[in-house]
């Protein structure tokens, strides 16, 4: 029954998140700490797979939710602090970025150039700098004229639907830390020149995370994050306690000068608190009330936290969380361990004419990892 589902599909949708390309494992002969990425030869392998043999000649769409370049990990631009955020730094930090990843820019010029075939692009809190019309213009510059059509780079904060009662989202926006506006995350100074106005929790990640990574590469990749505290003091005691300072601190500097500077009344800062309290809410609670909510939905599809999940609820509304493509520490038992899945959202859109019960769904959605093609008898470590 599965495989005579498979052959009324009339549309094949996969979606992944957060792949996080960086600046490449090397720079300028250094080691890149900061680099998450190492899964090139998988990827490009992804990518020709969706688009030759059976799906050679088939609709399908590639939707990247976002976090797919990361501009936030990108530290050989030398400039100082506030002019990281300047519309010049982010240029070099994606040309960075696309001249160490040159494979995969190329597998999706060639997926483009495919019948049937098109990219859609999510913004994410990692690569949000691409509100830059400068910057969009140099990702649409590394494919064909031809193909740059079938590459749509969708507006911030946009929710995207790829077909009826499916929605997507990066996810970044249910959390306060790293919710912001396009209209108002440009900035000019008196001479004209743009700066990106990121939200608190990009310097978060610049000036806090990344300083971490330097000693210890896995501190933004272990979860859940309370038990990578607890053994953090047992068997790092020393490292921990510095990590959690440094967080205390940043957090209540950071968010006592924003009280500050919009208001002067108590009653507006207890206020202010209780929203930030938010921040610490569950995040699969936080999406799960939005798909109750929604009438007109029936799955939804986000990444941002880079834990994979697959869960149809009782009504028979499915979330879904399409992981990383990075390597991921997992503390809780039977969630991974240390195993990189890299993990990808496929939909099956189905043919009305030919699928004649009424009680299926329009749509099949689910969660899968992505095996490769690899013949070779080792991976890499890293």
């Amino acid at each position: 029954m599965r495989f005579l589902r498979k052959s009324n599909s009339k549309k094949t949708i996969i979606i992944i998140s957060d792949v996080h390309l960086g600046a490449g494992e090397y720079v300028n002969g250094i080691r890149n700490y900061l680099e998450d990425f190492h899964y090139d030869e998988e990827l490009v392998d992804f990518l020709e797979y969706f688009s030759s043999d059976e799906y050679a000649s088939k609709d399908v769409e590639l939707i990247i939710n976002g976090d797919f370049f990361d501009l936030l990990a990108v530290p050989y631009v030398q400039v100082f602090d506030d002019e990281f955020w300047s519309e010049e730094s982010s240029k070099k930090k994606l040309q960075l970025i696309l001249d160490a990843h040159k494979e995969v820019m190329q597998a999706l010029n060639d997926f483009l150039k495919v019948k049937n075939k098109k990219v859609t692009f999510i913004i994410g809190n990692h690569d949000a700098e691409l509100v830059f019309d400068s910057l969009k213009e140099m990702v649409l510059n590394c494919f064909d004229k031809e193909v740059r059509d079938r590459f749509v780079i969708r507006e911030l904060n946009d929710e995207y639907r790829p077909t009826d009662r499916v929605v997507l989202r990066h996810g970044h926006e249910y959390e306060i830390a790293h919710t912001f506006e396009e209209e108002s995350c440009i900035i000019e100074d008196k001479d004209g020149k743009k700066y990106f106005n990121p939200p608190w929790g990009s310097y978060y990640v610049t000036r806090v995370i990344n300083k971490f990574k330097e000693e210890r590469d896995h501190v933004n990749a272990v979860r859940p994050i309370n038990k990578f505290l607890i053994n953090g003091l047992i068997y790092d005691t020393f490292f921990t306690l510095r990590f959690m300072l440094a967080n205390t601190i940043y957090f209540i500097m950071v968010r006592s000068i924003y009280l500050f500077k919009i208001s002067n009344n108590f009653g507006d800062w207890l206020k202010l608190f209780m929203k930030e309290l938010h921040l610490f809410q569950d995040y699969e609670e936080l999406t799960f009330e939005y798909l109750q909510d929604a009438k007109d939905t029936d799955v939804l599809i986000v990444g941002h936290t880079h834990e994979p999940i697959c869960r149809t609820y009782t009504n028979g509304k499915t979330f879904i969380n399409t992981g990383t493509w990075t390597r991921m520490y997992n503390l809780d038992f039977g969630k991974g361990g240390g195993n990189t899945q890299l993990t990808f959202a496929k939909i099956e859109v189905l043919d009305p004419k030919n699928n004649k019960d009424e009680h299926l769904p329009k749509v099949q959605a689910n969660l899968h990892t992505w095996e490769g093609r690899n013949t070779l008898p080792y991976g890499s470590f890293n």
